[in-house]
């Protein structure tokens, strides 16, 4: 099962879905798309595994999240802008190939037991991109986002740290 879960920047996303994890499961596993480019955001790295707790499992992956050990279990995967910029670069910033790739591990997640929630970011709801590639990501990010959504059992959308549900499942969660 999918449940997708967006919104803007700081809009609390990630502490939603840690949040409904715990009341899922009492070992979740988080996996962190993020590739590390840079010592600032290592440390911030560092910090969130910090907060998390003992009780958590952490992956780091940058792609093919449906071959991690996650059958079975409640993932948050934290998030789909970040895995799209690791799939982006390997695709030479191809938006087709890019949306092929994202799909099938999207598939893969599907066809695997567990729950898996994914969060990702509304970015299209922000400035306008100033070059060209900025927009080209912008548009893969919405229909990457609008292939998960239609995908999710759930769908939720953040705002100013308030759920929004807009697609409910019978066995909805809340935190």
């Amino acid at each position: 099962m999918i449940i997708y879960i967006s919104g803007g920047a700081r809009s609390g996303k990630s502490n939603f879905a840690q949040e409904m994890a715990l009341k899922l499961s009492p070992e979740p596993v988080y996996v962190a798309t993020a590739k590390v480019w840079d010592e600032d955001f290592a440390e911030r790295v560092a910090r969130h595994k910090q907060e998390r707790g003992p009780e958590w499992t952490s992956i780091e992956a940058e792609r093919n999240i449906h071959l991690l050990p996650i059958i079975n279990r409640v993932a948050v995967i934290d998030c789909v802008t970040l895995w799209l910029t690791n799939l982006f670069i390997i695709y030479e910033e191809d938006i087709e190939k890019t949306l092929i790739a994202f799909k099938a591990e999207i598939d893969g997640l599907l066809a695997l037991s567990g729950t898996f929630i994914i969060i990702s970011n509304e970015i299209g709801m922000g400035v306008h991109a100033a070059t060209e590639m900025g927009r080209k990501f912008t548009d893969l990010q919405g229909w990457a986002n609008q292939y998960v959504a239609s995908k999710a059992e759930e769908a939720i959308f953040m705002v100013s740290g308030l759920p929004l549900w807009l697609k409910k499942s019978s066995q909805t969660i809340k935190p």
